[in-house]
């Protein structure tokens, strides 16, 4: 490809985008929220400099945040320099142009072990705080938080708006 070539795809959706008609961000909310409740695994991608991993997981969501259990990997060679991160979440179904699916950026946070928003995460999950403090290895908490959403869902086009939707969270 030439770099013309390369700028004209990447220009693809911000091009399109310009004429769409858009949800209202609590409208857009709420879709977001029903299908992150519908779903539980992601691929979460971590990466740095020179290294990359992207790891399929379960998670929950609650309190706005993604909330990953997890005994540890090379997800944390990435999150040690780098606490952003980009995850997925997607209708595995889907046929061409029925896609529903949501591309997440955001950050992760190392929460501590056993400690209160810890004990809350387990208790959300339903897993016994006694199994999570016998084991030989800690269970790690990541706590994602999104600072963008695009949304994909093919049939906001039915009433009317672009199919591509972008959340983004309000900073105060």
């Amino acid at each position: 490809m030439t770099d013309e070539q390369y700028a004209l795809a990447e220009s693809f959706w911000t091009r399109k985008d310009e004429n769409e008609k858009k949800l209202d961000a609590d409208t857009l909310y709420s879709w977001i929220d029903e299908f992150l409740l519908s779903h539980k695994v992601l691929a979460l991608a971590t990466a740095t400099k020179d290294f990359i991993r992207c790891t399929p997981l379960e998670y929950s969501w609650y309190t706005g945040a993604l909330w990953i259990f997890t005994e540890g990997g090379l997800k944390f060679k990435a999150l040690k320099e780098n606490k952003r991160i980009a995850a997925a979440v997607f209708e595995t179904g889907a046929s061409f142009g029925g896609l529903k699916s949501l591309q997440i950026e955001g950050t992760a946070e190392l929460v501590g072990l056993f400690s209160d928003e810890y004990k809350n995460a387990a208790e959300f999950r339903k897993i016994p705080m006694e199994a999570l403090k016998k084991l030989e290895e800690p269970m790690w908490l990541l706590k994602i938080i999104p600072i963008e959403i695009t949304c994909l869902n093919s049939d906001f086009k039915k009433d009317g708006f672009g199919s591509r939707q972008i959340w983004k969270r309000c900073h105060q």
